[in-house]
């Protein structure tokens, strides 16, 4: 991809992104985002087959530079089940007010608009892998309770870490983010580990 190329996906990525934030809902044409990133229509489609395709890689390119990566690092190099527990949900728990704005312009128009559905889809799955791999470490360590398959486990972290618990929480119930994350991971804890065999260690 040459310079020039990459620049104008960027430009419209970003333009995108701006869109979602500014408009408050997904229902953005590919005229508007022409407009906003100030090329052609021609321009998106040369880069993009079809308006999923833009929303889609404009919530990757949120990751992108919001710098996932780098922020899940230390979920993925922790050396036991637990602490990498501890860390997805700081990880996940800390980006969700970063992604807030765009999470409520994909939500807004989910069940009519199948574009915003898949994008929103597409990150939720990739936020449902990290929750597996938590449970699966913990799974590692022979301290995942007795009650719960990796699959069961899995559904419960990935519901429990839901946007919409977050704001359920934080805008609705009043709570500060800190104690968000500490009770998160309180509750995690306490239902994925079997605590007799984390005591017996």
């Amino acid at each position: 991809m040459s310079s020039e190329t990459s620049e104008t996906r960027t430009k419209i990525l970003a333009a995108c992104w701006a869109l979602l934030v500014n408009n408050g809902d997904a229902a953005v044409r590919m005229s508007d985002i022409a407009k906003r990133a100030g090329v052609s229509r021609q321009a998106i489609y040369l880069h993009f087959k079809t308006r999923t395709d833009v929303l889609v890689a404009t919530t990757r390119y949120i990751d992108e530079v919001k710098e996932v990566d780098k922020r899940l690092a230390p979920s993925r190099t922790a050396q036991s089940g637990p602490a990498r527990l501890d860390a997805y949900v700081k990880a996940w728990g800390n980006y969700i007010p970063e992604i807030y704005p765009v999470a409520l312009a994909l939500l807004a128009v989910i069940d009519e608009d199948e574009a915003a559905k898949v994008a929103w889809h597409n990150r939720m799955q990739a936020m449902r892998e990290g929750c597996e791999a938590a449970v699966t470490a913990i799974q590692s360590d022979g301290l995942l309770s007795s009650k719960l398959s990796v699959a069961k486990a899995t559904d419960l972290l990935w519901t429990q870490l839901s946007v919409r618990n977050w704001e359920q929480l934080t805008k609705v119930c009043g709570w500060s983010q800190k104690e968000y994350l500490r009770y998160m991971k309180v509750q995690a804890r306490s239902v994925l580990i079997d605590s007799r065999n984390a005591e017996a260690r």
